[in-house]
C-alpha cells in the first residue's frame, strides 16, 4: 500500500483549526502521556503543502497535543507519527475521512444516547441505596434504643437486688438500740459472757446512749480492749 505511517517534523506541521478550541489541560494530560508512550497511539493525517511543510487534514487536537509535548521536551516530542496524503491517493484519502468522521458522529451520538440510559439506571440504583441505607439506619436507631432500655432494666434490676442484700450492721449502732434479746443472741455467739451483755444494756438504759467504743469501755466494768475487739468483730459478719 502507498499509504503507510511516516515520522514528520512537529514544527512543520500547521493547523486550520484554533489551539483555543482545546483544553489546556487535556492538551497538556495527553501530550505527557505521548512522551511517556514515546509515540502517539492515534497518527495525524496531513496534506503536504511543500517539501518540508504540512497541513492537519484531520487530527488537530492531536497535533495540538504533540506541538504542547515538543515543548515540554524537544528532543523526545521532536517528530511525530502521521499518514500524509500524496497527490495521487488524495481524493480518496480525503472521503475516507470525511467518511470516518460521519461516523464517529454517530458513534458518539449513540454513545451518548446509551450514557443517558445508563446514568438513569445508575440514579435508580443510587436510590434504591439510599432507600436501603435510610432503612438501615432506621434499624440500627431501633436496635441503639432497645439496648439503652435494656441496659437500663439490667440497672434497675442490679438497684433492686443491692437493695434486697442485707445492710452492713454498725456496730456502735446496734450497742445503742438493740433490746437485750437480740444484743444477747448476735453477742453469745462470740462467747461475750451474759454478764457483761446485760451491763452493756442497763448502762445504756440507765445513762444515755454510748459515744464511742472508749466510752463503752470506760463505762462498763469488767470490759476489757480485747473483748471491745470481739464486739466489733462479731458485726462484721453481717448478720444479725
Amino acid at each position: 500500500m502507498l499509504l503507510s505511517v511516516s515520522f514528520v517534523p512537529v514544527k512543520q506541521i500547521t493547523s486550520s483549526v484554533p489551539r483555543s478550541n482545546f483544553s489546556d489541560s487535556d492538551l497538556n494530560r495527553i501530550a505527557e502521556l505521548i512522551l511517556k508512550g514515546e509515540g502517539i497511539i492515534n497518527p495525524l493525517i496531513l496534506r503536504s503543502t511543500s517539501l518540508e511543510s504540512y497541513e492537519v487534514v484531520d487530527g488537530h487536537f492531536e497535533y495540538y497535543a504533540a506541538a504542547r509535548a515538543r515543548e515540554i521536551d524537544l528532543r523526545k516530542g521532536e517528530m511525530i507519527g502521521a499518514f500524509v496524503i500524496e497527490s495521487n491517493n488524495q481524493e480518496a484519502l480525503e472521503q475516507q475521512v470525511k467518511f470516518l468522521r460521519t461516523q464517529n458522529v454517530a458513534i458518539s451520538s449513540h454513545v451518548a444516547a446509551g450514557s443517558d440510559i445508563t446514568e438513569s439506571r445508575l440514579m435508580n440504583i443510587e436510590s434504591r441505596m439510599t432507600n436501603q441505607e435510610s432503612r438501615s439506619e432506621k434499624r440500627t436507631n431501633e436496635l441503639e434504643e432497645e439496648w439503652k432500655r435494656e441496659i437500663k432494666n439490667i440497672y434497675n434490676r442490679l438497684n433492686e437486688l443491692e437493695n434486697r442484700l442485707p445492710k452492713p450492721i454498725e456496730p456502735l449502732e446496734a450497742l445503742n438500740n438493740w433490746n437485750l434479746t437480740k444484743l444477747t443472741s448476735k453477742l453469745s455467739r462470740v462467747n461475750v459472757k451474759s454478764q457483761i451483755i446485760e451491763k452493756l444494756f442497763n448502762e445504756r438504759e440507765a445513762n444515755g446512749k454510748y459515744s464511742s467504743f472508749s466510752n463503752i469501755v470506760d463505762r462498763i466494768k469488767g470490759l476489757g480492749d480485747k473483748t471491745m475487739l470481739k464486739i466489733i468483730d462479731s458485726f462484721a459478719e453481717g448478720t444479725v
